[in-house]
């Protein structure tokens, strides 16, 4: 394995379902991950995207195929590996602090000093210095979602992964959230594997994009995003930017109108937002 990659997949499979009815959702799926770097996969709805989450994470066994994180075969959950998936999982019973600071104070491997004291710096980051003593309950989602990030940062997982989750918000939290992760992210430079069903999300956020086919999954293309960091909102405007995303479109849409063909409406939207895209928009 080379010393610069964190994750390997090879050739995975799955299928669900006994059978002649089973049904597969992965096929011969392989690709690696950079160290350090933020990755993003992306694919028409339906195609595989959280059960690959799954298998990586270890709550699903793959059919065929292997999984290796830092060269050692995956064969369940571990704690080298974190994911956050769309629903909230902060304690209600815990502030906004107590639970950004839970992992590495039930981890007992750093001084109880140190911890509240990155806890507390991780809460300012994500903008939520005044709600620090506050519970969930009394948290908006946008700010639900900021304290979970900076959750999962504190425990420094070897591989962090993000299944959609800001899926739900409004477009403006959703925007403001890309903006606090980018800084999260450009600040501990974890290894992430972080999947979008948007474009201009996915963009925004990778130094790799990893296109995935339609159902069964597999990794279609691998595109490098060589975009500035600390990446800022502007980049959403240069001609470097518009150049990826119409060529991930090119992509997306080949794969979205086999899904389309297959009756997923996700997909049929998704052809639909194609007709309409900008035509200043190079091809």
């Amino acid at each position: 394995m080379d010393a610069a990659t964190t994750l390997e997949v090879e050739g995975i499979s799955k299928r669900f379902g006994k059978d002649t009815t089973a049904e597969p959702v992965l096929a011969d799926c392989s690709f690696a991950l950079e160290t350090r770097k933020l990755t993003v996969l992306i694919g028409p709805s339906g195609c595989g995207k959280s059960t690959l989450i799954n298998v990586i994470a270890g709550y699903e066994k793959p059919d065929a195929g292997a999984v290796r994180i830092l060269g050692k075969p995956v064969a369940g959950p571990g704690a080298d590996r974190l994911a956050v998936f769309q629903e909230t999982a902060l304690f209600p019973w815990m502030t906004t602090l107590q639970n950004v600071a839970y992992g590495p104070l039930v981890q007992r491997t750093r001084p109880r000093e140190k911890v509240l004291e990155e806890a507390a710096r991780l809460v300012d980051v994500v903008g939520l210095r005044e709600f620090s003593d506050k519970y969930p309950s009394q948290l908006s989602g946008g700010m639900q979602r900021r304290a979970e990030l900076a959750r999962a940062m504190i425990n420094e997982p070897t591989l962090m992964m993000l299944d959609e989750p800001f899926r739900g918000l409004d477009a403006m939290t959703r925007e403001l959230m890309q903006e606090y992760f980018v800084r999260l992210y450009e600040e501990r430079r974890l290894t992430v594997l972080f999947v979008s069903s948007e474009i201009d999300e996915a963009i925004f956020l990778a130094d790799t994009l990893l296109v995935m086919s339609h159902r069964p999954g597999r990794i279609i293309s691998r595109m490098a995003i060589d975009l500035p960091r600390p990446r800022l909102p502007s980049v959403l405007t240069s001609l470097e930017y518009l150049h990826y995303k119409s060529e991930a479109l090119e992509l997306l849409h080949a794969e979205a109108m086999k899904a389309f063909a297959a009756g997923s409406k996700a997909a049929a939207d998704f052809v639909d937002a194609y007709a309409a895209r900008d035509e200043g928009e190079p091809s």
